[in-house]
């Protein structure tokens, strides 16, 4: 299309660029503030010179958050709960999104209705609790995985992703003797990357950031995630013992207590490391993923 691009066109898009440059830099800015704070000397963050830039550079607060029993025993939680909840999630959505994209599924409506209805009503925190600890999965990884196995909203995204591949390539393996199940993983599951990695993020963001049902069902601190420990970090600064035994050959005090405001950042950091990491493998079908189901549904 030949757009006639005038004077208005160009200040909208001066204006609209300033406006998204001063959003990212509002969204960017406490993060690169928590990083230059969490390699600079200590000396510094404690008279205040650390504002736009690092002053002076250490790594003794992310040696001190490694050497923490505690940090590494919760990382290594969230990693195990990530891993195994998201493919619980991924399993459980696409055999569920799966015969629910089929128009010849027996009663396909009511089980559709049915799974929408739990996405506006539910028992309640305290009916859920009950379950949960009733079940047996009190204080144990499943009570954070199994409790939330489906996402409705999600599982919808994929049904109509699933829906939009042409029905003839089924009817084709059909013939050919193909069951549901080797359709599946050998025809639907390879035409839908787009939308298996964008529903990969979403869940495993939502697993590695979650700490509200670890902090309902969780009574072991050895079985706390990291956000639970980066929670204790923040709000009761659970790192002056961390702080403290990595500067033991200082004699100032102020050196300690400055340690522990470093290791603070610097645990809050590394917590964010892997999703950081992980988004731009997947960023590349997630545009695709989100946009087949929000155009469809």
């Amino acid at each position: 299309m030949n757009i006639n691009k005038g004077k208005g066109y160009r200040v909208f898009q001066i204006c609209n660029a300033l406006l998204m440059a001063g959003v990212c830099l509002v969204v960017l800015f406490p993060l690169y503030y928590m990083f230059i704070v969490s390699i600079s000397d200590g000396a510094a963050i404690m008279s205040g010179q650390v504002n736009f830039l690092p002053k002076g550079f250490s790594l003794r607060a992310y040696r001190a958050a490694f050497k923490n029993n505690d940090f590494l025993k919760s990382y290594w939680n969230t990693i195990v709960i990530t891993v195994s909840g998201t493919a619980v999630n991924l399993i459980m959505t696409t055999l569920f999104a799966y015969p629910l994209s089929k128009q010849t599924l027996p009663g396909r409506t009511f089980f559709m209705r049915m799974a929408v209805f739990t996405m506006f009503f539910t028992g309640g925190m305290i009916p859920s609790y009950m379950l949960v600890t009733n079940l047996g999965l009190g204080n144990t990884y499943w009570a954070l995985i199994l409790p939330g196995a489906i996402s409705v909203y999600n599982m919808i995204i994929m049904r109509t992703f699933f829906e939009g591949i042409p029905a003839e390539l089924t009817e084709v393996a059909y013939i050919d003797g193909a069951n549901d199940i080797q359709i599946l993983w050998k025809i639907i599951l390879p035409l839908s990357k787009p939308i298996f990695f964008t529903l990969l993020l979403f869940y495993a963001v939502g697993h590695w950031n979650g700490f509200f049902n670890a902090l309902l069902y969780l009574n072991d601190k050895s079985r706390y995630p990291i956000q639970m420990f980066v929670r204790g970090v923040v709000f009761s600064g659970e790192t002056l013992s961390m702080a403290m035994a990595s500067y033991n050959s200082s004699s100032e005090v102020g050196a300690e207590l400055l340690s522990e405001e470093g290791a603070k950042y610097a645990i809050i950091i590394l917590s964010m490391i892997p999703i950081l990491v992980v988004f731009p493998i997947v960023s590349r079908y997630f545009k695709s993923g989100v946009m087949i189901g929000a155009v469809k549904g």
